[in-house]
């Protein structure tokens, strides 16, 4: 019987302090299953440098010159992007919008570069199996508050998409639940949940729990 081979999850990170992005850099390389494929110091370098190298994700700052991480992070991971990266936004401040916009942009997480490294690694390893970073709560509360800015709200109380079931998940969803919250609120089992929330992502075109935490308050189904 052959074991498969797990590839480390290969990383860029991007940074416009050299010794946060060298510090960050040793770090991650010092894991066995994480690889630094790349570094650079702004936004347009990583999205020029992800074009070549091909991370699995990158690990962006905010504040950066010639294009900030925002804007990289919406070249590399927005809505529309053939191939997405999936893009953790690192940053020094911790402002409300800048969370949001991070996240509107296509960002999968976001943590302050004061946290422990080991928190950094987890983040990395969350992000690239294909889970968003913030807790539940943070993401409705963040949502909540600014999903109105972006565009006016399109009134939808069902999704033909969704079967009712579906409808009821992805409401919980964006009540802050987590997946063991939502198996004890409706009885269902774990696995049950989560397949729920995979075929609702697969339906409506969405990448992860955030998506589809701003989809429901952006089309009325929750308030």
């Amino acid at each position: 019987m052959t074991v498969p081979v797990h590839k480390p999850v290969r990383v860029l990170v991007c940074d416009d302090q050299a010794l946060i992005r060298a510090g960050f850099a040793t770090i991650i390389d010092a894991q066995p299953d994480l690889e630094v494929v790349g570094e650079c110091g702004d936004g347009r370098a990583a999205v020029d440098l992800t074009r070549q190298v091909h991370p699995d994700v990158v690990v962006m700052d905010v504040r950066m010159p010639v294009l900030d991480g925002i804007e990289a992070t919406r070249l590399l991971a927005g809505a529309g992007v053939p191939d997405p990266v999936k893009v953790l936004v690192v940053t020094t401040f911790n402002l409300d919008e800048y969370v949001y916009e991070a996240l509107r942009a296509g960002a999968s997480g976001f943590l302050l570069k004061d946290a422990p490294p080991a928190q950094l690694l987890d983040g990395i390893r969350t992000v690239a199996a294909g889970a968003a970073l913030l807790a539940p709560e943070v993401t409705r509360q963040l949502v909540g508050r600014y999903a109105s800015r972006i565009s006016p709200p399109e009134p939808v109380t069902d999704d033909s998409r969704l079967t009712p079931r579906e409808l009821e998940v992805l409401r919980l969803i964006a009540d802050g639940l987590s997946n063991g919250e939502i198996a004890a609120t409706l009885v269902l089992s774990h696995e049950t949940v989560k397949t729920y929330v995979s075929r609702i992502l697969t339906k409506l075109d969405l990448r992860d729990r955030v998506q589809a935490v701003v989809y429901a308050y952006r089309s009325g189904l929750v308030t």
